[in-house]
């Protein structure tokens, strides 16, 4: 089992994605931009998805991936999962969370 976490301050992505548009382009699919950006709070989400990436990347010890090869998805019901390259990846357990100010995921690898 490999675990990943990682916390980001939500003001600070916040920035990157209005200063650096391409931030956005060399991090997010453009399937979580657009999930993003059709959110009230897009930022909330951007952070908490950057921290995903950031938990997954850690969980695989940085196996010769790069963030955007990273993407989170979600299922039927909201629940977050993981595609590395576009393609679902089997046996990660992906847990995320926000509140006003900053983003949290954890992200462990169970097979």
């Amino acid at each position: 089992m490999e675990l990943g976490l990682d916390i980001v301050e939500i003001s600070r992505v916040k920035r990157l994605v209005t200063k650096t548009p391409r931030f956005v382009k060399r991090v997010f699919s453009n399937a979580e931009i657009a999930y993003c950006r059709g959110k009230k709070n897009p930022w909330q989400h951007f952070a908490v998805r950057f921290a995903a990436k950031e938990a997954v990347w850690k969980a695989l010890d940085r196996d010769g991936i790069r963030l955007k090869d990273i993407s989170v998805s979600r299922d039927a019901r909201g629940k977050p999962g993981v595609l590395i390259r576009g393609k679902k990846v089997a046996g990660f357990k992906l847990s995320l969370s926000h509140s006003d100010n900053y983003a949290v995921a954890v992200a462990v690898k169970v097979r």
